[in-house]
């Protein structure tokens, strides 16, 4: 018998019809013989919704009284889908992550799951009950509620899906990944199958349909993944499969291209070469809470100095720059603003060494600057000016011919 963990994300349960559609989707596997658990977030807008009340008293993410508030969000969520399920004819109940219990680490508002002990929905499962966890949410080690940060619920049905050795089929707007945003490019195509290692890539860059830290976990306990529509009726989603690398049939060089808005390069002038400059740099801005991409180290003009040039989330700027003035004195600290970050993503670029070549002239036969560079093994990623991403994203997609490949 097929298990399944199936997780319906806020706009998969934003109404209450929304709520009996996924409800309906659940019914449908059970009738194909798949035992099926359910995953909830919050219904669209309620985790903003209490985050603002919290912030009428001063709380915001990172206070352990804002993630018992947030927690509520997803609570109701998993209730009203059991009430759902039954309606349906199924019987269901609600667990919460305490209840389950979902165990965290780490701080209020960006918790990590540590385990998950699964034998409640064992139990629940072997009775016939279809068992609804409240997603995002854990207990800490001093038995205080945490909450796993934006995304958490596909973390939370990453973990339950590990545990009860099932396939995690994560429900959302969209009919499965697609090789870019259909809203920048529309000749954007549907992929069958993507790998662990290109969706985490894409989820990092920039590629909202999944969250990063699920795919890393899928990844690391080998759970296989699956997006689909929860807007289609049964059956006419087809989906995208996440699975490991060796379970991809073709070998495409890229598989898809992300973008990312809203980027912001900071630049640190003067620099020791012998010393730890660079060490010391990124240890203020992990002390600060904050994330650092695209890094580049170069001589400066003046002798014996080198300089440092990364990127940060926009968001991030302000509180960056301070924390660098504080932490490097005497050092020039410089930034611009109205920047992007677009990647190409593909397994395929293990072999081919031509590829930033091809994305340079790509991107200037555009009229398209590219100001940093960043490489992995499956990914190179530019950042640009905000205003060029739409052209980028289409020339890309075309030059490396996503537009012509089959799902």
């Amino acid at each position: 018998m097929i298990r399944v963990v199936a997780k319906f994300g806020g706009s998969s349960v934003g109404t209450i019809e929304r709520i009996r559609h996924a409800a309906g989707l659940v019914a449908e596997a059970v009738a194909r013989g798949e035992t099926h658990a359910v995953v909830v977030s919050a219904m669209a807008g309620e985790t903003d919704r209490l985050l603002g009340l919290a912030g009428e008293f001063g709380a915001g993410l990172g206070d352990a009284e804002t993630d018992v508030a947030l927690a509520a969000g997803e609570q109701v969520a998993a209730a009203l889908m059991a009430l759902a399920l039954r309606e349906r004819g199924l019987q269901s109940r609600s667990f919460l992550g305490w209840q389950a219990p979902v165990f965290t680490d780490g701080p209020p508002g960006a918790a990590r799951i540590a385990g998950m002990e699964a034998s409640a929905f064992e139990a629940a499962m072997a009775a016939g009950i279809v068992p609804v966890l409240a997603g995002y949410q854990g207990i800490a080690e001093d038995g205080c509620l945490r909450t796993l940060g934006r995304g958490g619920t596909d973390l939370s049905a990453a973990a339950l899906a590990a545990a009860l050795g099932a396939r995690c089929d994560i429900y959302t707007d969209v009919d499965g990944v697609y090789t870019t945003d259909p809203r920048i490019e529309p000749a954007a195509r549907r992929l069958d199958a993507i790998s662990h290692d290109e969706m985490l890539e894409l989820a990092a860059q920039g590629a909202k349909v999944l969250q990063a830290r699920s795919v890393e976990f899928a990844k690391s306990r080998h759970v296989p993944m699956r997006v689909l529509s929860s807007f289609l009726a049964a059956g006419q989603s087809r989906g995208t499969d996440i699975v490991a690398d060796r379970d991809i049939a073709e070998r495409r060089v890229v598989s898809g291209v992300a973008y990312a808005r809203d980027q912001a390069r900071i630049a640190v002038l003067g620099g020791a070469p012998q010393s730890r400059f660079a060490s010391e740099t990124f240890a203020i801005l992990a002390n600060a809470g904050i994330g650092v991409d695209m890094i580049v180290q170069a001589h400066g003009r003046e002798p014996d100095t080198v300089n440092l040039e990364f990127s940060v989330a926009h968001r991030d700027l302000d509180r960056a720059q301070s924390a660098l003035e504080q932490g490097l004195p005497g050092l020039r600290i410089g930034s611009e603003t109205g920047l992007a970050k677009v990647s190409v993503v593909g397994a395929g670029l293990r072999q081919r060494a031509d590829v930033a070549r091809s994305l340079f002239g790509v991107l200037g036969e555009s009229g398209i600057a590219v100001k940093v560079l960043a490489t992995s093994e499956i990914k190179i990623s530019a950042l640009i000016d905000n205003d060029a991403v739409e052209r980028a994203v289409r020339a890309l997609h075309a030059a490396y011919g996503l537009d012509r490949m089959g799902n």
